[in-house]
C-alpha cells in the first residue's frame, strides 16, 4: 500500500512540474556550433553567436537556450537585440569567448558583447576574456588611442540575471548594467591587473532594483561603481582588493544629472585596495544628490582610504578648478567598519563648501594605522557618532 500511494504521489508531483514549469521541457536549445562556430580560439565564431541567438530570441517555444560547450571561442563586437518571442532567453556557457587579437577591433566599436531591450535574460557560466592588455598598453602611449570596450554590457533591459561568469582583462568595464530594472548579478569572479585603467568590475547606472551578490573582484579601478539615477541597489558578501574600492561616482560631471538613493553595502572585504567605501563627486556646480546609503559590516585590509568622501574631484584640474560641488549628500550611514588602514588619515569627509554634507552616521567603527589608532579629517561634514568610534569623529 506504502508503495502504491508513493507511485501515486511521485506521478502527481511530475504531472504538476509539467503543467507548472512547461519551460523546462519546452525550451529549445540553440548550440552555437549547430551555426558554424568553432572551439579553436581561432576562427572568427560572431556570426554563428549572432545567428544562434537570433533562433533563441525568435522562438515560438515558452523559453530558449543559446548553448556554448567548452572550448575557446573568437567573438568579436556582438549586439544581441529585443524584444523576444520567448518569455526568456538564457545564455547557458561551459565555454570561454575570447576577444579578437586585434584589439582595435573592439576598441574602435565600442563594445563587446551589448544585449539591448531583453526581458527575462540569463547568463550562467562561462568565461568572457576581453585581451585587454594590448589596448591599455597602446592607450598608455599613444594619445589617439580609441576608448575601448566594456566587455558585457546590459541595457534597457530588466529581469536580468547574471551568475557564475568569469570576466578577465576587459578593456574598460567589465560589466555594466544601464537602463534596467530587476537585475541580479551573483557569483561572479573578475580579474584584471591592479595598473590596468578604467577597468571597472561592474558598474550600474539609471537603474533599480539592482543586486550584487557573492562576487570577487580584482580590478586596476572601481570595483564597483556607482552611476547617476541608480536607486535602490543591495550589494552583498563582495571581496574587492585590488581595486578602487566601491564607489558611488563620481557624479556631477553635468549640471542636469539624476540622484543616487536607497543604497545598501553589507559585509564586504577590502584587502590592499586604494578606497574601501567612498562617494565621490565633481567639483562643479550640479543638482545632482546622494541620499539613503548604508555602509554595514566591512573589514579593511591595508586600505588607503577605507572611508572617504570627496566632493572636489577635478581629474587634470580642467572645466572644475575653485568651484564647488553642487551635489547634496545626505543621509549616510557607516556600522560596524574595522580593520587597517594604509594612511594615518583612515577616516576623511572632504565636502563641498557650498552644499555640506549632512546627516551623516558613524557607528561602531574601529580603525588603525600601523597598529595605532588611525586619524580622521573633516571639511563641511555634519554628523554623529555611537558606540566605539576609532577614530574619534572629527564632527563638530
Amino acid at each position: 500500500m506504502a508503495n502504491f500511494v508513493y507511485c501515486c504521489f511521485s506521478l502527481l508531483l511530475l504531472l504538476l512540474i509539467h503543467h507548472c514549469f512547461p519551460s523546462a521541457e519546452a525550451a529549445a536549445v540553440y548550440n552555437i556550433t549547430d551555426f558554424g562556430a568553432k572551439p579553436d580560439g581561432q576562427t572568427d565564431s560572431t556570426k554563428a553567436l549572432l545567428d544562434a541567438w537570433a533562433a533563441a530570441c525568435g522562438s515560438a517555444e515558452p523559453a530558449s537556450t543559446v548553448y556554448v560547450p567548452d572550448g575557446f571561442f573568437t567573438v568579436g563586437q556582438a549586439v544581441f537585440t529585443g524584444p523576444c518571442n520567448t518569455n526568456g532567453v538564457t545564455i547557458e556557457c561551459d565555454g570561454t569567448l575570447v576577444a579578437p587579437s586585434d584589439y582595435l577591433v573592439l576598441a574602435s566599436a565600442g563594445q563587446w558583447l551589448k544585449f539591448e531591450r531583453v526581458e527575462g535574460l540569463s547568463i550562467f557560466g562561462g568565461t568572457i576574456d576581453g585581451h585587454g592588455s594590448s589596448f591599455w598598453a597602446n592607450k598608455a602611449s599613444d594619445s589617439g588611442c580609441p576608448n575601448g570596450a566594456p566587455s558585457l554590457y546590459v541595457a534597457n533591459s530588466n529581469d536580468v540575471l547574471i551568475s557564475g561568469l568569469r570576466s578577465v582583462d576587459s578593456q574598460l568595464y567589465h560589466i555594466v548594467i544601464d537602463g534596467c530594472d530587476r537585475v541580479r548579478v551573483q557569483g561572479v569572479m573578475i580579474t584584471a591587473p591592479g595598473n590596468s585603467p578604467n577597468t571597472d568590475g561592474i558598474h550600474v547606472e539609471d537603474s533599480t532594483n539592482v543586486t550584487v551578490a557573492e562576487a570577487l573582484i580584482q580590478t586596476g579601478d572601481d570595483c564597483i561603481s556607482v552611476g547617476p539615477g541608480t536607486s535602490n541597489l543591495w550589494i552583498e558578501n563582495v571581496v574587492c582588493g585590488p581595486g578602487h574600492g566601491i564607489s558611488i561616482g563620481s557624479l556631477g560631471k553635468g549640471y542636469e544629472e539624476r540622484g543616487v538613493e536607497n543604497v545598501t553595502v553589507r559585509s564586504t572585504v577590502f584587502t590592499g585596495s586604494m578606497n574601501g567605501l567612498r562617494i565621490k563627486t565633481w567639483g562643479r556646480p550640479s543638482d545632482g544628490f546622494v541620499r539613503g546609503v548604508a555602509f554595514e559590516h566591512a573589514l579593511m585590509q591595508n586600505v588607503r582610504n577605507p572611508i572617504i568622501i570627496d566632493q572636489n574631484y577635478c581629474p587634470s584640474n580642467i572645466n572644475c578648478p575653485d568651484q564647488n560641488s553642487g551635489v547634496s549628500i545626505s543621509q549616510v550611514q557607516y556600522t560596524d567598519i574595522q580593520g587597517s588602514s594604509a594612511s594615518q588619515v583612515a577616516v576623511n569627509f572632504n565636502c563641498s563648501a557650498s552644499n555640506p554634507c549632512s546627516g551623516i552616521e558613524l557607528r561602531d567603527i574601529k580603525l588603525d594605522y600601523d597598529g595605532k589608532p588611525a586619524e580622521s579629517s573633516c571639511m563641511h561634514a555634519n554628523g554623529t557618532a555611537s558606540g566605539t568610534v576609532v577614530p574619534p569623529s572629527c564632527f563638530l
